[in-house]
């Protein structure tokens, strides 16, 4: 994936690449380096899946390349998705290996290329969380579902592909459904 601004903005970070970020003066913490902040959102296009926003947060750690995170929209943490009930948290995928105290983007709208575990997808179907922390699955007794989020694959994906294409609008996570 080969990302470029639609709207450039000079000295922003590459989307496929991370920062260590700088400190501040008082060393209390580092943050982004500027001119980049937390929660910034971006467009950016690729010849291969088109445009796509994405959105500046804080890492975690094991976080790869598709890994499937909830963020706090107020500190910008991101954390692995576990599967477990009432998150009701909005989601984004890594666009790097974006580990714990490291800063980089994070997708939210566009074909996404997410991290699924090891099942076959049927074309255009609706994604669950899977019981992997940061992945994805097809079936709905997997777990909650990711709303705003479908499949965009156009055959079938064997269930020994490591990732799946998904077409994604700010989505976020099922919330109570009882």
């Amino acid at each position: 994936m080969a990302y470029s601004f639609v709207e450039p903005v000079a000295g922003l970070l590459q989307i496929a690449e991370t920062d260590a970020g700088v400190t501040m003066a008082n060393g209390s913490s580092a943050i982004p380096t500027p001119p980049a902040t937390l929660g910034t959102i971006v467009r950016a296009f690729d010849p291969t899946y088109g445009e796509g926003e994405f959105i500046l947060l804080l890492g975690v750690a094991s976080t790869v390349i598709g890994s499937l995170v909830s963020y706090n929209a107020t500190t910008y943490q991101t954390v692995l998705v576990p599967n477990t009930a009432n998150q009701d948290c909005p989601v984004a995928v890594a666009m790097s290996a974006n580990t714990a105290a490291l800063f980089g983007w994070y997708q939210i709208a566009g074909n996404a290329v997410i991290k699924k575990t090891a099942v076959a997808v049927t074309p255009q179907v609706t994604v669950f969380l899977s019981a992997t922390a940061g992945r994805v699955k097809v079936l709905a007794s997997a777990g909650l579902q990711v709303v705003a989020a479908r499949s965009a694959n156009l055959t079938t994906i064997a269930s020994g592909t490591s990732t799946v294409t998904v077409t994604i609008n700010r989505p976020h996570l099922q919330s109570q459904i009882t």
